[in-house]
């Protein structure tokens, strides 16, 4: 899937969403790892990352040639600040109208808009992909993210108690959101 965008940030500059492309994956490989290690809400940490760039350009290759994928990146000034992606949660038509949805931000280009901005991007991809739900899980404790979800239409649908172990602050609840996309 193909998708573009130029978008202002809430500092007036101007960045560039973009779907990720296979020459950009030593640049996903970094952002990963950065926006990893940044924050204890992501699924997992950079030293349980096995993919090569290589590998995560093979990704955005496969990602960029789907149909109803996507992995868009965030640039500015040149340098990819956060990604964010959407998949399909199954192939089976009983699963196939749901898409997945996740996103990293590099904590230094936090509170410039660049969050809701790939938000938007994937909705559009998914709607524009023929998906008719859009899911997420985000960590109880991160307020800011849950607000945004909320603000965009992102419905509450259920909670998980025990839904990651961390590391550093044990069990995490996780929050079950959905988003209609027929809306």
């Amino acid at each position: 899937m193909k998708f573009t965008k130029t978008i202002i940030l809430k500092d007036g500059r101007t960045g560039v969403l973009r779907n990720g492309t296979e020459q950009d994956g030593q640049a996903l490989l970094d952002i990963y790892n950065l926006t990893h290690a940044q924050t204890d809400y992501l699924l997992s940490y950079p030293d349980e990352s096995t993919m090569t760039a290589e590998q995560e350009a093979q990704f955005l290759k496969e990602k960029s040639e789907s149909e109803n994928e996507i992995e868009v990146l965030a640039v500015i000034d040149g340098t990819v600040v956060g990604t964010a992606g959407v998949s399909c949660v199954g192939k089976k038509d009983k699963v196939k109208h749901r898409a997945e949805f996740g996103i990293s931000v590099d904590k230094a280009y936090w509170g410039l808009g660049i969050g809701r901005a790939l938000l938007e991007a994937c909705i559009e991809c998914a709607r524009n992909a023929g998906f008719l739900q859009m899911e997420l899980e985000v960590v109880a404790d991160n307020k800011k993210a849950l607000a945004l979800y909320e603000s965009i239409g992102f419905e509450e649908y259920g909670r998980n108690p025990k839904g990651f172990h961390s590391r550093l602050s044990g069990w995490q609840e996780l929050v079950l959101m959905r988003l209609d996309l027929e809306a």
